[in-house]
């Protein structure tokens, strides 16, 4: 999987441009659909990352993009859950986490918040 032009806001993933939160599940993309966290935004300030969305447990590591400034929160019951399925849970901001990414994706699944 090849990441290119990563900027506020969007992103390029094997030549396909995408600009909504991504969901990289096995080698598949798919959108993040944050809509179960909403309940949490009021506690947060912005629509964090909870165990109620379809997340891509199924890996040996998951990373999380939290942003281009690194805000997007990830709420304790993802980070309780990870250690539970024993998933490696790397947490960085979003261009940091794609350069993770582009190192090695075997067993790695990941959440790529754009924005923020």
């Amino acid at each position: 999987m090849q990441f290119t032009e990563y900027s506020f806001g969007s992103v390029r993933v094997d030549g396909v441009p995408y600009d909504h939160d991504l969901i990289i599940d096995r080698g598949k993309i798919r959108k993040r659909k944050k809509g179960a966290s909403r309940k949490f935004r009021d506690a947060y300030g912005h629509t964090p990352l909870s165990t109620a969305e379809d997340l891509p447990w199924h890996c040996r590591r998951l990373v999380i993009g939290t942003g281009a400034d690194g805000a997007l929160p990830v709420m304790d019951q993802v980070r309780h859950e990870a250690r539970r399925r024993q998933v490696d849970l790397v947490v960085l901001p979003t261009a940091a986490a794609i350069d993770v990414l582009a190192d090695t994706i075997t067993n790695t699944n990941a959440v790529l918040h754009l924005t923020c």
